[in-house]
């Protein structure tokens, strides 16, 4: 057995290996500073990125849920192993010979770890991509070229076959040096009757890998008739590699145009995948042996990078009607900011991708993700099929069904035009009374008090966000609409001096946070940023207004949060830019107000009234526009941009 891995083997591979392209491996990074990327955390489900890397200090840390460490820590972390292993793997990733004390210089592994089972994993593939150019597999190379699938491609997605016999692949992996146990940890024998046996037998073979590129099980597809396998797709089971709810296919081919893209299509089956990649969607994956679920999703979010500025969206592909209401209706019911960004495309006549492709050829494919309905708009009209809106009263039956489900969606903007879409799907002639209704049904899923409107589609009721009516709740640190002014409070508790007239200047109605409100009024009653001091003593200072530990601890935490420039002397021209974003963003609810006062007045009535606010209006979109433009001059000295 090998011996123990000297200090000095750790500290030199812990130097050779580049942990932002470990880290990268499992998630979608982006520059955050001088000396940092982030993503989303692996570790805990988040919407705002909260997980940093430092490169040039070879850790990372979560400010949300407090993991970090170097790039051992990590690994042990998601895969779920020890620190050996750890070190094992990034040794075999750069080259390097750890020269055991004790054991001589061979690199062994402990029988049954993590890599014996990868190894055993791999060799398992190639003995199957080797049998599948074997005269039996020929009913499984039939499969595949009927599909339009030639050896080049099963070759690029690692296709394979499972013989007939009942333990050719365990004997022959015996020979190699593996151990039975090893074999069955991996799920690739397991012991039958009269000694072990192969798990999988007759069957055209898939290769599942993970982010890393490793393969971690395989996807086994019936052949014949007399296969007496349950099931027409047989997976490997839950291992210490494969974990089912977690491992999507063809996500090691997608995760690279995934995180480019800030897209990802998600199909059925792994001819589907091969049938996106192959018509050009290069961000296919599917679920391997269980249906896409809520970890399936995390792992992409990461890969999407569901950040402040979400952009990403995610595509479900359905063979049929009835498949995709229902799980339309599933993610209706699920996260709304990313239900929002969230499309379903249905491909005619209830064929999947691999057979569109067949009879219609690639450009076919690309149309049916480039038709892609938004998730809302599915689900609503999908409702509204079920009803005759040829006469009266199936359109009041219609709204009946329907309101209660636009009145769901929680983004205010959003319901208001799904509302108005809704009067003109039904051919409602009064669209301020469909829109008033799903108002009015809005607020009672608010109260909590749906009444007799309770949905009866199957798509459980949202509950209401939590009131923020007082300073003690604290505000989530990367919330996009609140990100200018969280900045602007850092700004001016950490550069004073440089904040200086200008962030005095800003009204305290431009925070609309409670807590965020607290800090601005305790800056103004220490002084304000013409008060003269600086660092600790004017954080003291500030935070000495207040006897609030929650608000004592935020008026640290900006003092102390790094603001997102490249070096030192970008810092005054992103503290002006910033300024002037939150001073906009004011100005902008001002203007909001002022429209919705014109809307409400009469100019031929009250022309005097009119005029003056119209006058107002128009000075207030003058301010606004030179606020935009010094923001938009100076967000470019961000780090990241």
């Amino acid at each position: 057995m090998a011996g123990r891995i000297p200090d000095r083997d750790i500290a030199a591979i812990r130097e050779r290996v580049r942990i932002e392209d470990v880290v990268g491996e499992y998630v979608a990074l982006k520059r955050a500073g001088a000396d940092s990327i982030k993503g989303l955390c692996p570790f805990h489900d988040e919407k705002s990125p909260s997980f940093h890397v430092r490169p040039n200090h070879g850790l990372f840390h979560c400010f949300g849920c407090g993991e970090g460490g170097d790039v051992y820590k990590f690994l042990q972390q998601m895969e779920h192993i020890g620190f050996v292993e750890a070190v094992e793997q990034m040794a075999d990733r750069v080259g390097y010979q750890i020269n055991y004390e004790g054991g001589g210089t061979s690199i062994q592994r402990d029988r049954g770890t993590r890599s014996r089972l990868v190894a055993a994993n791999a060799a398992a593939h190639e003995f199957y991509v080797a049998q599948l150019r074997e005269p039996e597999a020929e009913a499984a190379r039939r499969y595949l070229t009927e599909r339009n699938f030639d050896a080049a491609v099963a070759q690029q997605f690692g296709c394979g076959y499972a013989p007939a016999g009942w333990d050719v692949l365990t004997k022959h992996l015996l020979r190699q040096g593996f151990e039975f146990k090893e074999l069955e940890a991996a799920g690739l024998s397991k012991q039958g009757k009269r000694g072990p046996i192969d798990r999988f037998h007759r069957r055209l073979l898939w290769p599942i890998r993970n982010l890393g590129g490793e393969v971690i099980g395989f996807g086994a597809r019936k052949l014949y008739d007399d296969d007496t396998m349950p099931g027409k797709y047989v997976n490997t089971p839950d291992t210490l590699l494969y974990k089912k709810s977690q491992v999507l296919f063809g996500l090691d081919h997608a995760k690279r145009e995934i995180a480019k893209g800030h897209q990802a299509v998600v199909v059925e089956g792994y001819t589907d995948v091969m049938a996106m990649h192959l018509a050009g969607v290069k961000t296919a994956v599917a679920s391997c042996g269980t249906a896409f679920g809520e970890e399936h999703l995390q792992v992409l979010r990461r890969l999407l990078m569901d950040d402040n500025f979400w952009r990403g969206e995610i595509i479900y592909t359905f063979d049929g009607d009835a498949a995709g209401q229902a799980a339309a209706l599933k993610a209706f019911s699920g996260d709304q900011r990313l239900a929002g960004q969230t499309y379903i495309a249905v491909a005619p006549d209830g064929q999947d991708p691999c057979e569109l492709r067949q009879h219609s050829g690639d450009a076919a494919v690309r149309d049916l993700v480039a038709r892609r309905t938004p998730l809302y708009e599915f689900v609503i009209r999908g409702l509204l099929a079920e009803h005759n809106l040829d006469d009266v009263e199936g359109r009041v039956e219609a709204l009946r069904r329907t309101v209660p489900v636009v009145a769901q969606i929680k983004d205010n903007a959003t319901r208001k035009g799904y509302a108005t879409k809704l009067a003109g799907w039904v051919g409602w002639d009064d669209i301020q009374l469909v829109v008033r209704r799903v108002g009015e049904e809005a607020k009672k899923n608010r109260m909590g008090t749906n009444g007799s409107s309770t949905l009866k589609t199957g798509a459980a009721a949202i509950p209401a966000p939590r009131p923020e009516s007082d300073s003690s709740v604290r505000p989530a640190p990367n919330d996009p609409v609140l990100f200018a002014q969280r900045q602007s409070l850092s700004a001016a508790l950490q550069y004073p001096g440089i904040a200086g007239a200008s962030f005095d200047a800003i009204d305290t109605a431009a925070f609309t946070h409670p807590a965020y409100i607290a800090v601005r009024i305790m800056i103004a009653k220490a002084g304000g940023t013409a008060a003269g001091l600086s660092g600790a003593e004017w954080v003291a200072a500030v935070a000495d207004h207040t006897d609030d530990l929650m608000i004592r601890a935020l008026v640290s935490e900006l003092a102390n949060e790094q603001l997102p420039v490249r070096t030192q002397n970008d810092i005054p021209r992103f503290i002006t830019g910033i300024l002037a974003r939150t001073q906009e963003a004011w100005v902008g609810r001002q203007i909001a107000e002022l429209k919705s006062k014109l809307q409400r007045l009469s100019a031929s009535e009250e022309p005097d009234t009119y005029m003056a606010l119209f006058g107002d209006l128009v000075a207030l979109e003058q301010y606004r526009k030179s606020l935009a433009a010094q923001a938009m001059g100076n967000e470019g000295y961000a780090a990241g941009a």
